[in-house]
């Protein structure tokens, strides 16, 4: 399991008070267990905060804003899945404004990806059939 340092899960704790609609959202689905698949919330990983954490799956869903595309945000994010994927843990990132529009669509692309039906987003990996997943999936 991955852990992080104190300052890191006093971060991941504040996180969680302060989640965005996007990932409330996802949470409340994620938090039903399904698949029969556990799910963490902002769980510490060495300097990082996971956004979602499947530890039977080894698999880390991060939800992207905006703010994502801008700046050194591409470059800092490839880092941190690399330092991720360098643990053993897959990435799948997720466009908030999908969350948004259709949680249930994510939900579904999430659990397909948990049985490995998929590869990883992070580095633009497939995303999944018409009617099987999320409509969009790029990078914001």
């Amino acid at each position: 399991m991955l852990h992080g340092p104190k300052r890191t899960q006093k971060r991941a704790a504040q996180l969680r008070r302060e989640m965005s609609l996007p990932e409330v959202l996802l949470w409340q689905a994620l938090r039903q267990r399904p698949g029969g698949l556990k799910f963490r919330h902002q769980h510490p990983a060495g300097e990082y905060v996971l956004d979602f954490f499947c530890p039977r799956r080894r698999l880390a869903i991060e939800v992207d804003g905006e703010a994502h595309s801008r700046g050194d945000r591409p470059h800092a994010d490839a880092i941190r899945d690399a330092w991720i994927s360098r643990q053993g843990v897959r990435t799948i990132r997720i466009p908030a404004r999908e969350v948004l529009h259709d949680v249930e669509a994510v939900v579904r692309h999430i659990m397909a990806s948990t049985c490995g039906d998929y590869p990883s987003t992070a580095f633009g990996g497939s995303p999944p059939p018409p009617g099987g997943g999320i409509s969009q999936h790029r990078r914001l």
